[in-house]
């Protein structure tokens, strides 16, 4: 066809339907990069599909019970579990919210369910509370309120979360591989007692350089490229110098591998059903269990986290993929935090804990994702995962965390856009940047930003300034940070 001819055409003739759909010429990216996003994603969240039924599946409820069989840990049905949620919702997200966003089961609510919750009750009631926790942050969205909330925030302090998320997923990489660790005498410390003195270390640490010169010199595919060598080189280390994993307890292995051992599977075909599950959760049981005031505490801690966390994880990824407007808006943001919200009462119904939007989507989103058909490569992949669970367990942490460090470099850059010589700004700016690795919590470092710019802008007679929608956010940290005392001053503790 001659270029006369093809310059008649209508631009969107000329585009696929699936470009159309999610936008891909649109937000200047490719299928290729989408494909390879969607990948690098996947990789860096894979591990939740190990680590999540280690933490809820291996702990007996109030009654010792466990989820699924009753009287013994279930692992496999819970890993099938989450993979089989994370990837529905992780579709869901990329076809109606169109964003490279996947979903799992979020770390730290799961501690929070099974040491906070379930020592309490049974664990059909303790899922039962996150099911409910999600339907009342679902019509929070369908109101609009959430959404409000989210374009309430001052475009400076969205920009300090996407940094303080890129040092918060930093560091999660560093303390995942082990290169940085607990220590007696200081809260880190290097490696093992201040030395570089371990095979999973090494296999780090030339993951992270790799990764670092694949990405400085711009190759495309650079962090799966990275993530798939880095896990070739960790299963040759294993099998010539036989690590072993991190021991138990009473025998710990400092110098093994912190979750996987990588190892080649004798399998890689397998397939527990997950559908089992969603016979395990009961909405209101646990208001039999304990009291009404107890019950609606636990529901607001866990509604509060899991509302300000996602809402900082989008932020910083979409920030990352330049999908935030100039005014600090996000397209799609209610049909995203919509999603995000089925995931909180889908992880609960369910029985694998609250599910969210992850940070290492920012992964993707450095291979060069940009648009929703990422997360349904994800989505995919997640679920493909049910069926090969032994050929997905086989990446490390060491393997996956040098892409979240390289990731967290990239978000970190935008920290120019804060003009730190507003100090109205800078200080609430600063906290929520150092607060989230600090603390360990998206929400704390954004609790505590958000209180001290509404006090910042009181205390200089500029209240007017502060969107109305600012005050009643502050106000429920207050009493989100006051939820020890509270329960103190009520005797429930």
């Amino acid at each position: 066809m001659s270029d006369t001819k093809a310059s008649r055409i209508p631009e969107k003739s000329r585009t696929s339907s699936l470009d159309r759909f999610f936008h891909i010429s649109e937000r200047g990216s490719t299928v290729g990069q989408e494909v390879r996003g969607g990948f690098a994603t996947f990789f860096t969240m894979a591990y939740i599909v190990v680590l999540n039924p280690l933490i809820i599946a291996t702990a007996p409820d109030a009654q010792g019970q466990f989820i699924g069989d009753g009287t013994t840990p279930n692992v496999p049905l819970v890993a099938a579990g989450t993979a089989f949620v994370a990837g529905v919702l992780s579709i869901l997200m990329g076809v109606i919210g169109k964003v490279p966003f996947a979903m799992a089961a979020g770390l730290g609510l799961n501690a929070f369910v099974t040491f906070g919750i379930a020592t309490q009750m049974s664990w059909e009631s303790a899922m039962g509370l996150v099911f409910l926790e999600g339907v009342i942050i679902a019509l929070l969205v369908l109101t609009g309120f959430r959404t409000a909330v989210f374009n309430a925030i001052p475009a400076p302090l969205k920009t300090a979360i996407s940094v303080g998320i890129g040092l918060f997923i930093a560091l999660i990489g560093f303390v995942d591989a082990g290169f940085v660790r607990k220590a007696p005498a200081v809260p880190l410390e290097l490696g093992i007692g201040g030395n570089l003195t371990s095979w999973p270390i090494f296999v780090f640490v030339v993951g992270l350089l790799l990764i670092a010169l694949l990405v400085a010199r711009r190759v495309k595919g650079a962090i799966l490229i990275g993530i798939v060598a880095t896990t070739i080189l960790a299963i040759i280390v294993e099998a010539v110098a036989q690590v072993g994993g991190s021991g138990t307890p009473d025998e710990p292995n400092a110098a093994g591998w912190r979750l996987v051992v990588p190892t080649w599977p004798e399998e890689i075909f397998g397939f527990t059903n997950p559908l089992v599950l969603f016979r395990e959760f009961d909405p209101f049981g646990a208001f039999a269990s304990v009291s009404a005031v107890i019950a609606l505490l636990l529901i607001f801690t866990l509604l509060i986290t899991d509302f300000f966390d996602t809402m900082g994880t989008i932020v910083g990824v979409g920030g990352q993929a330049g999908l935030v407007r100039e005014d600090g808006t996000l397209p799609r943001t209610r049909e995203i935090l919509l999603v995000d919200s089925i995931g909180a009462a889908a992880g609960g119904a369910g029985s694998v804990s609250s599910n969210t939007t992850y940070i290492e989507s920012a992964a993707g989103v450095g291979e060069g994702a940009r648009t929703g058909l990422a997360s349904v490569v994800t989505g995919v992949l997640f679920l493909l995962a049910i069926f090969v669970s032994p050929l997905v367990g086989i990446v490390p942490h060491e393997a996956a965390a040098p892409a979240l460090v390289v990731v967290g470099f990239l978000m970190m850059t935008s920290v120019r856009d804060i003009d730190f010589t507003d100090y109205e700004i800078a200080i609430p700016a600063f906290l929520t940047i150092v607060l989230m690795p600090f603390s360990y919590s998206i929400a704390t470092g954004i609790g505590s930003g958000f209180i001290t710019y509404v006090l910042i802008k009181v205390v200089k007679g500029k209240a007017r300034e502060i969107h109305p929608l600012m005050w009643v956010v502050a106000a429920l940290f207050v009493v989100y940070f006051a939820l020890g005392p509270i329960k103190v001053l009520l005797g429930l503790t």
